[in-house]
């Protein structure tokens, strides 16, 4: 039976996990790319980086997770007019979404940006955010909504096609944009508006044939009871994605404190944490469509064993990029900026936070899980232990306890460890008995 489901989490996996090693080298390029543009850009880059974050585990991971869970456990009742209606809410929801992020951060970059790094680094962060937020939210939005209808009907491998070369383009066409182009670091916020409205049409168009194998129902009245079904895992799991990104911004807000060197080395090291997500979402996003289909046909107990599958999964794949990172942090930050300070300070907290990416993968899996059976109560309350260690206990560290700069990423890393931890303990029988 072991064997049974991990074939099955593999072959569903398999596709997006291949979307997920293009995405990581896409975001480490992005990062080699802003460091290359100085170190006021790859601080005004890391600034703007929590959002851009919040944006794609929102609408991949979160929101996405919401159409995905829905999708799928509709088509595992045997429900499938309903899945073909709520491709139409999906979208709507995808675009209120998209301007949602896009209002606030393409009008007010300074005012927002400075409030959290200062006015110097608000002024290379705004130009890059008015292009990736003002030009490229509702198609990033569009894009990996139309790729959770096709996970939810179990087409992971149509989704990944369409996103791999999206991930593919993204590389060259920053690196042309901001180079040869002379755009600098809003030469990157260009490039995905650019890549991902063209993966917009294309996934609209494999959506509208059938792709998901059902054909939307479009030409109908939107109703609440659809809108629910996925907002009441979606609205939940954004929420943790705000939690999540609001850890990172506030540690930002933290290290300002101590210059944009350490703002910049911070960057470093929460792009490299936020990575293991598409490390993680590979198996994470079978897990959704897999224990949905259980969850449905009212099988909990398949549900419970394939969620610590696909979880052990996980664990050993993110734990041993971490274990790399935490054995050779000053070469891995080295990768990213030749700035010998920024260097020392990022391979000082990749130290410790290196150490915790095991849990952290640990943690996303089951959350994926915990949204196709509509569990969400231990997820909420894993993300909530997080911010609180992350930043009030890196603070006590910092501060009180005499860590200094390393207190803040000791205090990160426990609190990755307790979001793992605490989310585990939500998928057992007590908690996933039964119900809709």
């Amino acid at each position: 039976m072991i064997l049974a489901r991990l074939r099955r989490i593999g072959a569903l996996a398999a596709p997006t996990a291949l979307v997920a090693i293009l995405q990581v080298f896409g975001q480490l390029f992005e990062t080699w790319l802003a460091a290359r543009q100085g170190t006021a850009a790859l601080a005004g880059w890391a600034t703007v980086l929590p959002f851009a974050l919040l944006m794609q585990m929102m609408s991949t991971g979160a929101m996405g997770g919401g159409v995905v869970s829905a999708i799928a456990r509709a088509l595992g009742g045997g429900r499938r007019d309903e899945a073909s209606a709520m491709v139409l809410h999906a979208a709507l929801i995808a675009l209120a979404a998209g301007l949602m992020f896009a209002l606030p951060l393409a009008i007010f970059p300074r005012a927002i940006f400075g409030a959290i790094g200062g006015a110097a680094v608000a002024e290379a962060a705004s130009p890059y955010a008015m292009w990736l937020f003002g030009a490229a939210a509702v198609p990033i939005w569009m894009t990996n909504t139309l790729a959770s209808v096709l996970r939810g009907g179990g087409r992971h491998a149509l989704a990944a096609r369409v996103l791999v070369l999206a991930w593919l383009a993204l590389p060259p066409t920053s690196w042309a944009l901001a180079e040869p182009a002379g755009m600098g670091l809003p030469g990157i916020g260009a490039a995905m508006a650019l890549v991902f409205w063209m993966a917009t049409l294309a996934m609209g168009l494999v959506v509208l044939r059938g792709g998901a194998g059902f054909v939307p129902t479009l030409h109908l009245r939107p109703r609440a009871a659809i809108f629910g079904r996925i907002l009441s895992v979606g609205l939940v799991a954004s929420g943790l994605a705000v939690v999540a990104n609001l850890a990172t911004i506030l540690v930002t807000a933290q290290m300002a404190g101590y210059g944009a060197v350490a703002v910049a080395a911070y960057g470093i090291s929460a792009r490299l944490e936020f990575l293991m997500i598409p490390l993680a979402f590979g198996i994470g996003s079978a897990l959704t469509a897999l224990v949905g289909r259980a969850a449905g046909a009212g099988d909990w107990a398949e549900a419970r064993a394939l969620a610590w599958t696909g979880a052990a999964m996980a664990l050993l794949l993110t734990g041993a990029a971490g274990l790399v990172v935490a054995l050779w942090p000053v070469q891995v930050a080295a990768l990213f900026t030749a700035d010998a300070a920024v260097v020392a300070i990022a391979a000082r907290g990749l130290a410790y936070v290196g150490l915790a990416f095991g849990g952290f993968g640990l943690g996303m899996a089951l959350y994926f899980a915990s949204q196709g059976a509509g569990r969400m109560g231990y997820p909420v309350a894993g993300a909530l232990s997080r911010l609180a260690l992350a930043v009030g206990g890196g603070a006590l560290l910092a501060g009180p306890l005499g860590m200094g700069i390393e207190g803040h990423f000791l205090g990160v890393a426990l609190g990755i460890t307790a979001y793992g931890v605490v989310t585990a303990l939500g998928v057992r029988r007590a908690v996933w008995p039964g119900g809709a």
